[in-house]
């Protein structure tokens, strides 16, 4: 039977387990995909712990299979789908977890995988690229403006930094003083997170910053509201929402589309964006890519390599 890794019921790393599931059957309007590579992001550990994103309702039937984004070869094509056919490279978002050896994927937030771009590549397109594109493209800041990205170093904050370059914003980006070299090679100003972060973003920028993109949330985003005149102008993809009503700002606006996922592969098939996977590991060391990502000291991004 398929392979699987999972959670089995809220909590910590021992909740962890590979399972065995049967082939899924796609839907209307959705793809089987048979899995090549899943992205890792931060939510997938969240989400084992128990938190809830705005929107959840109920209890999750558990065992509950990690990941929200993968790339793969279509299998089967649900009713309904037009524009994909068995054999197609594709990448997307998943419907029911990533980690696996098949995954369904909504084909309306599903694209193909361009020529020259491996599927290792396009599977952490669809949460984090697409995250840092909607969010530097919610700011709606002029060429020649600064914008202030927290947690420039992780997976979104990595493709946010490159996009605010390519749209012509200067960057400023906090990080830990051990990814200094890693977050200016991207193009940024790094500033040291930690207490009095705003002291240092003034200290660096004494003429202001006209943006934030916040991907870290808590005391982080408290101090970086401080250094904006108008609120409008902060984004968060690390926040609750009363955090976000507290402080003024919005929550990152996701258009999940396919057309985001065309984009973002299309900047990086022009070097505009490189999505900077930094260390991948076999679906049967899931456990272990998480736990990088769990520690919070993953430079770039981590991915699940599954075999062909």
């Amino acid at each position: 039977m398929p392979k699987a890794y999972a959670y089995t019921r809220y909590g910590g790393p021992g909740t962890e387990a590979f399972i065995d599931v049967d082939r899924p059957a796609p839907g209307r309007g959705e793809l089987l995909v048979a899995v090549r590579a899943a992205g890792v992001n931060p939510i997938d550990w969240k989400l084992r712990s128990g938190f809830r994103r705005p929107g959840d309702t109920g209890t999750p039937e558990f065992p509950v299979v990690f990941g929200s984004e993968a790339a793969g070869v279509v299998e089967e094509v649900g009713e309904g789908v037009t524009g994909f056919a068995v054999g197609d490279a594709v990448f997307g978002n998943t419907v029911a977890g990533g980690y696996a050896e098949y995954a369904v994927l909504p084909a309306a937030v599903t694209a193909h995988v361009p020529d020259g771009l491996s599927f290792t590549d396009a599977a952490v397109l669809p949460v984090a690229a697409a995250t840092a594109y909607d969010g530097i493209r919610g700011l709606d800041l002029p060429a020649g403006a600064t914008v202030l990205i927290t947690g420039a170093g992780g997976g979104v904050g990595v493709a946010a930094v490159q996009l605010a370059r390519h749209f012509g914003l200067r960057v400023i980006g906090t990080a830990g003083e051990g990814k200094k070299d890693f977050v200016e090679g991207l193009g940024a100003v790094h500033v040291p997170s930690g207490p009095d972060l705003a002291a240092r973003v003034r200290a660096a920028v004494p003429g202001g910053i006209d943006g934030v993109y916040d991907l870290v949330g808590g005391d982080v985003l408290t101090e970086a509201a401080t250094l904006l005149a108008d609120r409008s102008k902060l984004v968060t993809a690390g926040a609750s929402p009363q955090d976000v009503e507290r402080l003024g700002g919005s929550r990152v606006v996701r258009a999940r589309t396919a057309a985001v996922l065309d984009e973002v592969a299309r900047l990086v098939g022009r070097g505009d964006l490189d999505p900077r996977v930094t260390e991948t590991f076999p679906l049967e060391r899931a456990g272990d890519a998480l736990r990088v990502v769990e520690g919070g000291h993953a430079r770039g991004k981590i991915v699940i390599e599954v075999g062909a």
